[in-house]
């Protein structure tokens, strides 16, 4: 295995591998993925109003990984058989043990997720959160959350995977923005660790 990059954000950590796949290997997994898997546009509730988010997804993972965010409740679908050897290699990179994973496609530039941390009650303190890219780059934002003057911004390409350490979350905030650029579909690949149940699970 290649060593990562390590990106210090103080306090918090990255460790970044732009080409963690091949490229044939990265192209072959978008196919698949764009071709097999049920996507489907759900809808959050913020501030009390309800919104059509501006991305596909699907969530995956073992018996009992529910997952709650912004009103929306995601039942796991069992593991596709393309997905069980990668999770097994993205958690031996990331030193966690997942059990679940959001997929989210980005069909055009249009198509975004805004500011946010990953810090459901589920997900545990501190959770570990590793992201596959794959198809066309898009620019991965962060945003201290107490500083928001201090900020990061990686262009992720293709077979890129980028691990979330501790205190990320905690910390900062991330986004994958709009943009007008003349971009292909992008599949992003979140792998998480279900530790406990939501409240009224």
């Amino acid at each position: 295995m290649s060593l990562p990059e390590i990106i210090e954000l103080t306090p918090g950590q990255l460790s970044y591998w732009p080409e963690w796949l091949a490229e044939h290997q990265a192209n072959r997994l978008f196919d698949l993925l764009l071709d097999k898997v049920k996507w489907r546009q759900d809808v959050i509730t913020i501030f009390g109003k309800t919104h059509s988010i501006p991305r596909l997804q699907a969530w995956f993972g073992d018996p009992g990984t529910q997952y709650q965010y912004s009103g929306m409740v995601l039942e796991p679908s069992p593991w596709p058989d393309i997905l069980k050897p990668l999770r097994d290699r993205v958690s031996s990179e990331a030193g966690e043990p997942f059990n679940s994973v959001l997929v989210n496609l980005y069909r055009t530039g249009s198509d975004s997720n805004g500011w946010h941390a990953d810090n459901e009650p589920e997900l545990g303190k501190s959770p570990v959160i590793a992201s596959l890219s794959l198809g066309a780059v898009r620019r991965f934002r962060l945003r201290n959350i107490s500083d928001k003057t201090r900020t990061m911004t990686l262009d992720l390409p293709s077979g890129s995977l980028l691990v979330m350490g501790k205190g990320v979350q905690e910390n900062w905030h991330h986004q994958l923005a709009k943009t007008s650029r003349d971009v292909g579909p992008r599949i992003n690949l979140t792998f998480r660790r279900i530790i406990k149940q939501p409240p009224g699970a």
